[in-house]
């Protein structure tokens, strides 16, 4: 699906299914924000069971990622921003499922602009992302160096030796060309708007909105006790802690994530 904001072409994944349809017009409106340097295709998993779950799903490319238009966004809070202008030219308030960087847009947007947020669901997530400073260096060389660093660190130990949902696939190497498909000169910046973001905690006191966090007990890129300040001084947080994932739970276990996730929208629905 392509639809337009603020001029510029915006491409999302609905699961084959449309948004648009009469008989899903009430139905929740999901909106899946990818992380750093990544793409709507982290949400495969996702997109289509939701799509034929009572939602209505879009998995978007953030700006200058995928298939959207550039340029992409520098900082948390443009991004946030922009995010609510997907909700305002979509029409309807948007349940935010964020990944990573996607969590931190999400967690901005609603403390920002909480009549645009309906619900939000953050997975690899902390009060902060530290970026290690190899990884920042070879991100902003365009060094693919970067996207072997990225895929490396952020799956658990079963994925590093094959273990993955979709049969014949790779998910270290999937993640890596997935990573190395981003246009040059964004992943570096996406990188730096995660280091640089000192938002998140005073953000997670302003949300309303029903939330749910969704953690990999093997996350290196956000290890978990980093998210404990946001739980801390949320008012009623659901927290899902997934034994065997990393940093990318959506991937990792992505049965145990849409069945949260049906949770989760079962209560902020109901």
């Amino acid at each position: 699906m392509r639809f337009e904001v603020a001029g510029r072409t915006v491409n999302a994944a609905t699961g084959a299914v449309s948004v648009e349809r009469p008989e899903v017009a009430n139905a929740p409106l999901v909106v899946l924000v990818h992380g750093a340097g990544m793409d709507r295709s982290v949400w495969s998993h996702q997109t289509r069971w939701l799509a034929h779950h009572d939602a209505r799903a879009l998995a978007i490319d953030l700006p200058g990622h995928g298939a959207s238009d550039g340029p992409a966004l520098s900082s948390v809070a443009d991004m946030a921003c922009w995010l609510c202008q997907v909700a305002d030219a979509l029409d309807d308030p948007i349940h935010v499922v964020g990944h990573s960087m996607g969590a931190f847009i999400g967690l901005e947007a609603s403390a920002t602009n909480p009549d645009r947020i309906a619900s939000l669901a953050l997975l690899g997530v902390g009060a902060t992302m530290t970026v290690h400073p190899d990884l920042q260096a070879a991100a902003d060389a365009n060094d693919p160096k970067a996207a072997a660093l990225m895929a490396g660190w952020m799956h658990g130990p079963d994925q590093q030796f094959g273990d993955n949902p979709t049969p014949g696939m790779s998910m270290t190497g999937t993640s890596q060309a997935t990573i190395e498909s981003c246009p040059p000169g964004v992943l570096g910046p996406d990188l730096r708007a995660c280091a640089t973001y000192d938002g998140a905690v005073t953000a997670a006191s302003a949300v309303s909105c029903p939330t749910t966090l969704i953690l990999g007990s093997l996350d290196r890129m956000t290890p978990r006790e980093t998210a404990q300040p946001l739980i801390d001084t949320m008012v009623d947080a659901t927290v899902v802690e997934l034994a065997t994932s990393g940093h990318a739970p959506m991937m990792e276990e992505p049965d145990a994530v849409r069945s949260v996730l049906g949770e989760h929208l079962a209560r902020a629905t109901a």
